[in-house]
């Protein structure tokens, strides 16, 4: 498994840190998505099928594209 945080600068309230985690929560191998409103970023836990390049174009498709 792996985890890692993303930045996301477009976070500004509960409602985007929860659209983030229902949609990435779609992505098949997707375990764990926790967001953050103050920090404006969200952690994944993911395996196999999923991959960081799916997460990051997920994000960017649903318009709360990752500061890399």
């Amino acid at each position: 498994m792996t985890t890692e945080t993303f930045s996301i600068p477009n976070i500004s309230c509960g409602h985007c840190t929860a659209s983030i985690q229902n949609e990435l929560s779609e992505v098949n191998g997707v375990s764990r998505v926790e967001g953050s409103v103050e920090t404006k970023s969200v952690t994944v836990d993911w395996s196999a099928p999923a991959t960081r390049e799916k997460i990051l174009a997920t994000l960017k498709e649903i318009n709360y594209p990752a500061a890399l």
